[in-house]
């Protein structure tokens, strides 16, 4: 079936290639490097982006949730796949699919024993999560003893690393913590490797702790926002992977006499007329309602446009009075201009949430520059 599309977010795999080159010249030749494929890549499309990961040498990628993983799967991407908040529902699902996933408390370890066991299966590859100060999920250190007994009698499973998530490894101020998380880390897989008897491959470093704390890199490295385009360092510009696009579907030119634009009538129009150009996205895209009413302004031949009115469901107006455009050309909603990061700041938020608000119905499409 045909797919038509007023608006799609182009991925530039060229950027995406220089961010990944970026981050590997941190990194030993030994290190294996993840890509955290999670949320549809945030939101720049799972299968697409992991296809490029796959392409450009990545050992390892990580989901949150199976589905996304059988997905994955399902379009034929065949590298290890990490499994970060596997439940205890889909078992079937993850051994059926060969994926791996995080077991973050015993409960969820015995869970899957259980369903491998009546399976037959010995030795299943999991990644044992350890709780180093984050508080979310993840073996305590009260918790190590009765997970290394288990562990030592279970042949049904093999560990195949033991990781932790730094809470603030791009804040300066915070290093003492992340230090204290590291050397906390170090401690507790190391009671897990003489319990086991193995030395399972190690990992903390996110994005920003590829980029600071590149001396714990250990066996392992999960690199996510960073291969996106957004860098934990002040002085250092990652190229944008996604940019959205849409086209123009209608120009109208407003006397004052025709009142407002747009839902409440928020859209003022000038008194000398303004120009209004509508296209196709709005709240149900990701362009948050509180972007509109020239609070943000999107790129068009060149030349930066803000919002005029609010912003509506599936349309938003920008005003172009004075603007050389017309019906059918194309306007940059983030990008390289404006930026992800310039609509977060608008919204007080970060830039993860921009791209992963983007839905599923604009297509992803990738182009190489």
């Amino acid at each position: 079936m045909t797919r038509f599309h007023f608006s799609r977010l182009e991925l530039n795999l060229s950027n995406c290639v220089d961010n990944y080159r970026y981050f590997r010249s941190k990194l030993k030749r030994s290190t294996k490097l993840l890509v955290l494929v999670k949320a549809n890549a945030y939101g720049h499309g799972a299968v697409e982006f992991a296809s490029m990961m796959q392409s450009a040498g990545a050992d390892y990628l990580a989901v949150a949730l199976p589905v996304e993983g059988v997905e994955l799967r399902q379009a034929g991407i065949s590298l290890p796949i990490l499994v970060l908040t596997t439940g205890t529902d889909y078992f079937n699902e993850i051994i059926d699919n060969r994926l791996e996933p995080g077991i973050p408390n015993l409960y969820t370890l015995k869970a899957l024993v259980e369903v491998l066991q009546a399976r037959g299966i010995e030795g299943f590859p999991i990644h044992i999560k350890l709780d180093t100060g984050m508080h979310r999920l993840g073996f305590m250190t009260s918790e190590l003893e009765e997970l290394t007994t288990y562990l030592k009698d279970c042949p049904y499973v093999k560990v195949k690393s033991v990781y932790s998530h730094l809470f603030a490894s791009e804040d300066p101020s915070m290093d003492s913590l992340t230090m204290k998380q590291i050397e906390m880390f170090e401690r507790n897989s190391s009671v897990i490797s003489e319990a086991v008897g193995y030395r399972p491959m190690l990992h903390i470093l996110n994005s920003a702790g590829i980029e600071r704390f590149a001396r714990y890199q250990y066996d392992m490295v999960r690199l996510g926002v960073g291969i996106y385009g957004i860098s934990a360092l002040p002085d250092v510009k990652l190229k944008p992977v996604a940019s959205l696009k849409v086209k123009i579907l209608q120009i109208k030119e407003l006397k004052a006499e025709d009142g407002a634009i747009g839902y409440g009538w928020h859209g003022h129009i000038a008194e000398s007329g303004t120009r209004i150009a509508t296209i196709p996205v709005g709240y149900a895209d990701g362009i948050d309602r509180h972007l509109g009413c020239g609070r943000a302004s999107f790129n068009v031949n060149g030349r930066r446009v803000p919002t005029i009115g609010n912003i509506c469901m599936d349309m938003c107006m920008l005003d172009v009075t004075g603007v050389d455009c017309e019906v059918g050309d194309t306007v940059t909603i983030f990008g390289e201009d404006p930026t992800v990061s310039e609509l977060a700041a608008i919204l007080g938020t970060i830039p993860y949430e921009i791209m992963t608000s983007v839905p599923r119905r604009i297509e992803r499409v990738i182009v190489r520059k």
